[in-house]
């Protein structure tokens, strides 16, 4: 289903005919495109964080933090959310021009039957369902699909596979989609993306390399797989580490006390400093600890 562009008011300032911003009743930056709404919205320690609404028919400036209940992800300034939001219009702008075909459907998919789909081209559909959805690709378009990243059944889900399809048919997402498919398949399946472009990726260019240069390089240290306030110690976090943060049987375990004010979480975990970080044998504030091989 398209719109029609909504034309900002005369007190708007906009780089979009598109899109209106402006303030809400909070004194908060908002903006409107089509029937979404967007508010930069203060978090924790000076933070903001954008936030999503739908269809709010009030003028902007009768906005209130009520209204929005959707997360994307944090803002560095207002600089930044007015370019993501001008980034949703180009997106929009971009997708209206694909014309993509809403159908309705009762396939059969991985994730159950479908509740609709989305046609972006003959073979190429976008299933929902109650818990999931994704692409199916025709048994042609599935054979163009390259065969490090291909799906033997044609389906795709809609986390992280998704954007194999939007890599093999660019010409049918929007360039913030395709933005989105090269970031993901960088993060996700880097060995396909370095053999199919001839592009090594670096250090900080994809989650799933940076994580495995993570284990070896910390294969032997302590790292963190449970944690929990100290009742019994205040302004420290009592931590169950095991050797690579390896879990399961036969994982060596050993609590730690860990001052509070430095038990900041890593990309992929916490690792345990043996020289600041004691051994700790006293007791427990896990639940499950007791009976359990003590440190």
């Amino acid at each position: 289903m398209t719109h029609t562009p909504r034309c900002s008011n005369k007190n708007s300032i906009s780089g979009s005919p598109e899109v209106e911003f402006g303030r809400s009743a909070d004194g908060v930056s908002v903006a409107r495109l089509v029937d979404t709404a967007f508010a930069m919205l203060p978090a924790s320690e000076g933070r903001h964080y954008l936030a999503t609404g739908w269809r709010i028919r009030r003028p902007l400036a009768q906005w209130t933090r009520s209204d929005f209940y959707g997360h994307c992800g944090q803002l560095a300034d207002e600089a930044a959310f007015r370019a993501k939001v001008l980034e949703q219009a180009e997106h929009a702008r971009e997708k209206r021009a694909l014309a993509r075909q809403e159908v309705r459907s009762t396939a059969q998919t991985p994730w159950g039957p479908s509740q609709g789909a989305t046609v972006f081209a003959d073979g190429v559909t976008c299933h929902s369902t109650a818990s999931h959805g994704g692409f199916h690709l025709s048994p042609a378009h599935n054979c163009k699909v390259d065969a490090r990243l291909r799906a033997a059944d044609g389906f795709y889900e809609e986390d992280e596979c998704w954007a194999i399809v939007a890599f093999t048919f660019p010409d049918l997402f929007t360039s913030f989609e395709r933005r989105s498919a090269a970031r993901i398949i960088k993060d996700s399946f880097p060995d396909a993306w370095e053999e199919i472009t001839g592009n090594v990726l670096a250090a900080g260019q994809s989650r799933e390399k940076d994580r495995r240069a993570f284990e070896t390089e910390h294969a032997a240290d302590w790292i963190v797989v449970s944690a929990i306030r100290a009742d019994y110690k205040k302004s420290f976090v009592e931590v169950i580490a095991t050797p690579g943060g390896r879990r399961g049987v036969g994982s060596e375990e050993r609590r730690f006390l860990v001052p509070a004010d430095e038990y900041v979480i890593g990309r992929f975990g916490f690792v345990i400093d043996p020289d600041r970080h004691v051994v700790y044998g006293g007791p427990s504030s896990f639940a499950g600890w007791q009976g359990r091989r003590r440190s």
